[in-house]
């Protein structure tokens, strides 16, 4: 299977994840200049911003741990323009990791809420 489809169905698995934790979908692979967030979703009146991270296999890492500091920060810069183009500035926003580990057949799915910061 390729990258591409294997982020994909890892994305579906993570929003159907938070959907069933209450959080809305408002918009899948949201692009802008400097980058891209993977999902935008609502948790009550919480703007989430979340980044999926997929590895089939764990000897190299963890899949949270590939959210380095120079992703975080390309995902706030992409997060303030998408706040920006909706007007969104008086939002509470926070930003999320979904790790999602193992083989697609029985996955295990880890939730970081607020898992960095804008000011970090």
């Amino acid at each position: 299977m390729n990258r591409k489809k294997t982020g994909d169905q890892a994305e579906v698995l993570a929003c159907n994840f938070l959907q069933g934790h209450g959080l809305t979908l408002i918009t899948r692979n949201f692009h802008c200049r400097g980058g891209e967030i993977d999902l935008v979703m609502r948790d009550r009146g919480v703007l989430v911003f979340v980044e999926v991270r997929y590895r089939r296999q764990t000897r190299f890492g963890r899949a949270a741990e590939t959210v380095v500091r120079s992703k975080q920060v390309r995902i706030i810069r992409c997060a303030q323009y998408y706040m920006h183009c909706r007007h969104a500035w008086n939002d509470a926003a926070r930003f999320d990791v979904v790790s999602i580990e193992g083989e697609a057949d029985h996955p295990a799915i880890d939730w970081l809420r607020d898992a960095f910061r804008l000011d970090a």
